[in-house]
């Protein structure tokens, strides 16, 4: 089935003929991007979109795996902080931020001579609230993982396959996830927030959160790790060091890190 779903991925590149990939150096649309490269060779284009709300780590990552892959790799720098509608953190934030993406992408592409704009979109986010994938979609963007139903192990056990180290990276969205729906998003925000997750990184912790709430940062790592973490962790130089970021107040959250988290909130007012 896997390599039935890999065959259709090149297949569906080689229809394409050139393709412009939203490609951010997650695992997700750097699959897209090897693979439109292995089958379009200079007629692909990864592009990476630079805003406060990716971690510098993150694009260092991006470039780094580009060049080991072989893709024509371009960076653009994206908007989206200045528009309120973003900033003021509705539940729909993420159609603001896909649509400013997209409204930048699109022209590229058409200037370049890419008839395609393609993303990482798996199967499993069709099931999650996305509302950017909707802006995507009516810009006309197209996600070749979700066309095919593959799923997020499915993309890690193809990355495997093909010998791509980064195959178990974990999911790294936009800061902007880190806020709870109303909260309004700054650059101060974004930066303490990155600052802190680079730090619990640094302790040698991984697939972990810090969400903002107000003052107060909420450390979410996975679950067999809050042990060992309490245990271990220098917890006064920690608050001393997030204070430092900008919080007052640090806390653990005892449940453990759960992608779409503050997505919970929406499921209870329904």
């Amino acid at each position: 089935m896997i390599d039935q779903k890999l065959e259709q991925l090149k297949t569906l590149f080689a229809e394409m003929e050139m393709a412009l990939i939203a490609y951010s150096g997650g695992v997700d649309s750097t699959l897209v991007a090897k693979i439109a490269h292995d089958v379009l060779g200079d007629r692909a284009l990864a592009v990476t979109a630079v805003s406060p709300s990716l971690l510098p780590e993150e694009l260092e990552d991006a470039r780094i795996q580009a060049a080991a892959i072989g893709i024509a790799h371009k960076v653009v720098q994206t908007h989206e902080m200045d528009n309120p509608n973003y900033t003021s953190n509705p539940v729909n934030r993420c159609y603001f931020c896909k649509s400013e993406l997209h409204d930048t992408l699109k022209p590229l592409a058409l200037e370049l001579g890419y008839p395609y704009v393609v993303d990482g979109v798996n199967a499993d986010d069709l099931g999650d609230y996305r509302p950017g994938i909707k802006a995507a979609k009516e810009r006309g963007a197209r996600s070749p993982l979700a066309e095919l139903t593959i799923s997020k192990a499915e993309v890690r056990q193809i990355s495997k396959q093909l010998g791509l180290s980064w195959w178990d990276k974990p999911a790294q969205p936009c800061l902007s996830s880190r806020f709870p729906y109303g909260e309004e998003i700054t650059v101060s925000k974004l930066q303490r927030v990155g600052r802190a997750e680079i730090y619990l990184r640094k302790l040698g912790l991984s697939n972990l959160r810090v969400r903002s709430d107000g003052d107060t940062a909420k450390i979410e790592l996975s679950p067999e790790q809050i042990k060992e973490f309490v245990l271990t962790t220098d917890l006064p130089t920690l608050v001393s060091a997030f204070q430092e970021f900008g919080f007052i107040y640090v806390t653990l959250d005892l449940e453990g890190y759960r992608s779409g988290k503050l997505n919970q909130v929406l499921l209870q007012k329904v």
